[in-house]
């Protein structure tokens, strides 16, 4: 928001407050709010004298307040409002919060109608998804130490296009400066394929044999969902890992088991969100970790709706260098040999943290 609609904004708030006395909860909300909005020190102060209180003001409020952020100006409001209402009656204690008790699990009957529920509307998707084209915007980052301290290295767009029920990636640029006739590939380092369709089929699959079980509630974007733990054997698994020392090379290939966890959306049994994780990796073979979390979303596209594949997140580790893949879906069309990938596609904010942000739903 900028600065000058922030400050409007907090002078019609105090505005209305200033049209009755308020409680020392709602000065605390105000302040908090001129800090996370880091109004000017002097429009909160001339804001906080034009309020009227009907409760005592405190100077353990006050040094809370000044902890928290306040700034010279609106401390020194804080302590005249504080002067103003030293005869008025002490605050009433906050209102306890509610403790929400999440519902019981589903019962095992019907977590396995969930799962197979879950299973043949994913089959289902992966079957009848129409021929499309998207842009796919790789930020990547590594990590020397392994330790988190993350270093971009390069944005790659690619033009993903799913025909036929298969998936292909052609090369487009690569930190804006155009590529062509180069496979995929041929970037090296850490990249990431099959998050259109191949992840979730792998997954159910039923030559797969993948073991769900229940985990906990949550919400995802909104949703009420139920959240599985999966596991899938090396046997039957079909998630490969490849790696190139050199972006010329012919790399290695290796298959392994993998575990993780899928949140399905309770209304429509469709899964929104599968997070992997392989297990028991070669320990000859250069990668040691490698983990993925795969979000899908309803992207309107000729006027309908389909569930798609909109943020991912790849991460990896060879010898002691951790890399890390932000990747974004965009530009969602259908499919024709003409398509073009705009550069404007490398332009746009920074993905989020696509890691799992789970929290237990309100009733």
């Amino acid at each position: 928001m900028p600065l000058r609609w922030a400050v409007a904004a907090l002078v019609f708030s105090i505005a209305l407050f200033a049209q009755q006395a308020v409680t020392v909860e709602k000065v605390k909300e105000f302040v908090h709010t001129a800090i996370e909005q880091q109004l000017p020190d002097k429009d909160v102060a001339n804001a906080l004298r034009s309020l009227k209180l009907s409760e005592r003001l405190d100077d353990r409020t006050i040094e809370e307040l000044r902890r928290e952020g306040a700034r010279p100006k609106t401390v020194a409001a804080l302590k005249e409002l504080a002067e103003k209402s030293a005869d008025l009656p002490e605050p009433h204690p906050p209102a306890p919060r509610k403790v929400y008790v999440a519902p019981p699990p589903p019962s095992p009957d019907e977590q396995a109608r969930i799962i197979e529920d879950a299973r043949e509307k994913a089959l289902a998707y992966t079957e009848s998804l129409p021929d499309y084209i998207c842009s796919q915007l790789t930020r990547r980052f590594i990590d020397p130490t392994g330790h988190e301290s993350w270093h971009a290295t390069d944005v790659i767009l690619a033009r993903l296009t799913y025909f036929e029920h298969k998936e292909d990636y052609k090369l487009i640029t690569v930190n804006n400066n155009l590529v062509t006739d180069k496979a995929y590939t041929s970037v090296g380092g850490a990249i990431s394929q099959g998050e259109f369709g191949s992840m979730m089929r792998g997954l159910f699959d039923p030559k797969s044999n993948a073991a769900f079980r229940w985990d906990s509630w949550t919400t995802l974007r909104g949703h009420v969902s139920y959240v599985f733990s999966y596991s899938v054997p090396l046997e039957h698994s079909q998630y490969t890992i490849e790696y190139h020392s050199t972006a010329a090379d012919q790399g290695r290939r290796i298959t392994a088991a993998y575990h993780g966890s899928i949140v399905v959306d309770q209304p429509t049994g469709r899964v929104l969100r599968i997070g992997l994780e392989a297990d028991n990796i070669p320990p000859d073979f250069p990668v040691r970790q490698s983990s993925e979390v795969l979000d899908y979303d309803f992207v309107k596209i000729s006027d309908h709706d389909f569930l798609l594949p909109v943020a991912a997140e790849f991460r990896s580790l060879a010898g002691h260098t951790s890399a890390r893949n932000l990747v974004e879906f965009r530009n969602y069309r259908k499919f024709s040999a003409e398509a073009n990938i705009s550069f404007d596609d490398t332009d746009a904010t920074p993905a989020p943290e696509n890691t799992p942000n789970q929290q237990t739903p309100k009733p």
